[in-house]
């Protein structure tokens, strides 16, 4: 039985491709960008999120934890993360949902008993399943089931990537892909690298072999304050994205993502520093950006 990690997924989406979808999120990430909207999705192990504000102090979880991770220091709730196994026994036992367990190993089978549940959501307005993360394409082969029982199905299929691997991973889910949207976040190698940990090398090789295949591809460009929001870096990404075009012979499409800081909260409970949190988010400033990207003809 084929199982993957999943650390959610989100019913009647919208934002993940066309239509009303469910969004499978797989953890595991090869990137480590510091702005990060799912930071829960980067390590690929389960973990436990605490949120301190829910706490009661009702002490269950000191009782229950094998490990010691949980503890009451007088007043003080303490969570020792290095002790942690991610057992997830003290899950189970907070009342106040102070408590969670990140990432649950899922069979095919699992996954497609939740999903097809909206089966006549998506039939009714040309949506589907879409495989988000983290990075899905990591998690090759239980992606590969998982979209291959889907296409079956004759349910739509789109992955959301970021390019980072090499590319027999996706090549070999690409005949169960329907739509792949792919982020570009910098040309600039060295400062692709200083944001995300990795060089952009594979990834704009992985974008160039996708421009060459049959299948739909959006390129999405998340706007990030000190990576990207200059009109410069928007324009090296809308020409790179016209090279590709000319590749495919036809127009691909290229959306840009605000920046937003709502993550900011899931950093804090998983026990991490959030290094975007200074960042400013202009409204005015993506208006400008956009007119950038519609000079290229996007």
């Amino acid at each position: 039985m084929i199982r993957g990690t999943v650390f959610d997924i989100q019913r009647f989406s919208v934002h993940d491709g066309p239509g009303i979808r469910s969004t499978v999120f797989l953890k595991g990430c090869s990137l480590r960008c510091f702005w990060c909207h799912n930071p829960e999705g980067i390590r690929p192990q389960p973990e436990i999120q605490f949120e301190p504000d829910k706490c009661i102090g009702c002490g269950e979880c000191v009782l229950v934890c094998p490990q010691g991770a949980q503890l009451l220091d007088g007043d003080q709730r303490v969570f020792v993360r290095d002790r942690c196994d991610a057992c997830g026994q003290c899950v189970e036992t907070c009342y106040a949902g102070a408590l969670s367990l990140v990432g649950r190993a899922m069979a095919v089978e699992d996954v497609l008993a939740e999903v097809m549940q909206d089966r006549p959501f998506y039939d009714s307005s040309g949506g589907g399943v879409t495989l988000s993360g983290g990075e899905p394409v990591l998690q090759t082969e239980f992606a590969r089931a998982l979209l291959a029982r889907l296409q079956a199905g004759d349910v739509h299929t789109a992955i959301e990537t970021a390019g980072y691997y090499p590319w027999e991973r996706l090549e070999t889910l690409l005949p169960h892909i329907d739509l792949v949207m792919m982020d570009l976040k910098q040309m600039d190698s060295a400062r692709h690298r200083a944001a995300t940990g990795a060089p952009n090398e594979r990834i704009l090789q992985t974008a160039r072999r996708l421009a060459q295949t049959a299948i739909p591809v959006i390129f999405r460009v998340p706007v990030i304050p000190t990576v990207n929001d200059t009109p410069g870096a928007i324009r090296a990404i809308a020409a790179f994205v016209g090279e590709l075009s000319a590749l495919r012979g036809a127009a691909l499409p290229l959306e840009l993502l605000p920046f937003h800081r709502l993550a900011e909260s899931k950093y804090t409970s998983l026990g991490r520093e959030y290094a975007a949190r200074s960042l400013p988010a202009s409204v005015e400033h993506f208006a400008e950006l956009q007119t950038v990207v519609q000079e290229y003809g996007f």
